[in-house]
Parts: structure tokens; C-alpha cells; sequence
């Protein structure tokens, strides 16, 4: 068996469209663009990349870009002081910070100052609430786009045994969460667990998500099943990789998500979503 690729970013590309096609639908009710801003802290090589991509992005489907960078050693009530000023412009419907922050920021001080109904990363524990209690409203990027990923290739979640490694707040703990809603049997393993590879031979659907380039061999995998890699990695010689061993997955996985390519361009997707769904609710006009 090889595995068949779950190709993220053609997913990705059809979601921008129906993206697009809305926001057009929003200007002409409104009068004006939905708009997120972008708010990157300090110098970081991959946060740049990362920010200026999702600027890009934006400008491409018509939502409004508001960018603000700010120096490294900002103090943490510059920031907040600048989260308030976003939080009460009218103009500006989803706010997002980069992660990482300079250490000296307490990062949960700063995603709980931004406005529930603009917190477009579906970070703050309002949101993440909303979905333990079953009753969803902005959900994490990455977890929301995996569900996309795996409903648009008509992957029944129903009574699935769904096995995630790694705990964190970004995505295994509301992946864990999505999975519940789905009606799958759920198990999060983290650096407690003992016998990952026992946990791992059970999954029916696998989501990788730990951060550790190589960490699942493909020989853990169980035959058929839905390996879903949220690993991005790069190795010395410059490679992205993921956290499962793709060569040795792919040969027993019935469905696999390359790296890249795969959940990384649906993270982007979600988030533009996110944008014109708080829009189109603050605006009155919630989506269905």
C-alpha cells in the first residue's frame, strides 16, 4: 500500500477563492474591506517570513492588512497599550500577535487582552471554552484547518480511535477538542507517556503535532491509517520535515499530509476564514 497525499494546499486554494468571493459580498454591504491586523514583535527570521506571508495572503483575497511592527524591546504595556487602541478600532475585525514573543512578554497576558470576537487565532481561553463546551465560535487555526483538511477528503471521524502527540495550547490540546465534537475516541500523548509506539499502532488517525523531526517511525503506523503531520522542521541542510518518518508512513498510511504542503497552507486558509467570520458576526451578518 502507498499512501494516497492529502494535498493541503489545493484545499487551501479552493477555500481562498470561496474567501474572496465573500469578502467582495462584504464590501459592497459594508463599504469597507474585512480587516486583521498583523502584529509582530522583535526581529525573528521565521515570525518576518511568517507575518509577511500572511500579509500577502490577505491583500490576496481582499481582506485589509493592518501591520504593526514593533521593536524588540518594546515594553509589555506598549503592547497592550497597542492591542486596546486595535480592540476599539472599527475597522479592524480580527487581531492577530506572532508567536514566539521576546521573553520578556508573558504571551497568555497578551492573548487574553485582545477582544474575544476579534481573537482570530482562537487562542484566547474564551474561545478554546466555547469549544470544550461543544458550542464553538472562533476556533485555532491549525486544529480548524486539519478538520477541513480531513472532512473535504471524505474522512468519516465518527468512532475513529484518533491518537495526537503533543499537548500544546496551539494545537493538540484544541485538535483533542475538535476530535471530541467529531465523535471520535480521543488520546493525547506527551512527554509522560509511556509507550508511544503502542498508543501510535492503535491510531486509526494519527495527528503528529510534538515539534521533533522524525520522532514517529513509519513502522509504528497502523496499516490504513490517516497520518495527519503538523510537524514543520528544518533539518541542518535546510529541508523541512515533519515529526513522522513520510517515506516509511506513506508505505503503510491509507492517507498522508506531506510536509510541506499539507497542514501548513490550511493554517494560512483558517485564518483568513476566521477574519471574514468575525467580520460578517460583528457586522450582523454571521455566516451559516
Amino acid at each position: 500500500m502507498t499512501a494516497q497525499r492529502i494535498d493541503g494546499k489545493s484545499i487551501a486554494k479552493k477555500i481562498q477563492a470561496e474567501v474572496t468571493h465573500r469578502s467582495q459580498a462584504f464590501l459592497q454591504r459594508h463599504g469597507r474591506s474585512p480587516g486583521l491586523a498583523v502584529v509582530l514583535v522583535g526581529t525573528d527570521p521565521a515570525s518576518q517570513v511568517y507575518v509577511q506571508k500572511k500579509r500577502n495572503t490577505c491583500a490576496s483575497v481582499g481582506i485589509n492588512s493592518f501591520s504593526a511592527n514593533l521593536p524588540a524591546d518594546s515594553t509589555p504595556q506598549h503592547l497592550l497599550a497597542h492591542i486596546a487602541e486595535l480592540n476599539a478600532n472599527n475597522a479592524v475585525d480580527g487581531i492577530l500577535v506572532q508567536l514566539p514573543l521576546p521573553p520578556h512578554f508573558d504571551p497568555e497576558e497578551v492573548i487574553e487582552a485582545i477582544a474575544v470576537d476579534k481573537d482570530v487565532d482562537g487562542f484566547h481561553p474564551y474561545n478554546v471554552g466555547r469549544l470544550a463546551l461543544r458550542a464553538p465560535l472562533l476556533r485555532s487555526c491549525t486544529p480548524a484547518g486539519i478538520m477541513t483538511l480531513l472532512h473535504k477528503t471524505g474522512i468519516e471521524l465518527g468512532g475513529k480511535e484518533a491518537v495526537i502527540v503533543g499537548a500544546s495550547n496551539i494545537v493538540g490540546r484544541p485538535m483533542a477538542l475538535e476530535l471530541l465534537l467529531a465523535g471520535a475516541t480521543v488520546t493525547v500523548c506527551h512527554r509522560f507517556t509511556r509507550d508511544l509506539a503502542a498508543h501510535v499502532g492503535r491510531a486509526e488517525l494519527l495527528v503528529a503535532a510534538a515539534g521533533k523531526p522524525g520522532l514517529i517511525p513509519g513502522e509504528w503506523v497502523r496499516e490504513g491509517a490517516v497520518v495527519i503531520d503538523v510537524g514543520i522542521n528544518r533539518l541542518p541542510d535546510g529541508r523541512l520535515t515533519g515529526d513522522v518518518d513520510f517515506a516509511g508512513a506513506e508505505q503503510r498510511a491509507a492517507w498522508i499530509t506531506p510536509v510541506p504542503g499539507g497542514v501548513g497552507p490550511m493554517t494560512v486558509a483558517t485564518l483568513l476564514q476566521n477574519t471574514l467570520f468575525a467580520a460578517e458576526r460583528r457586522m450582523g451578518h454571521a455566516h451559516e
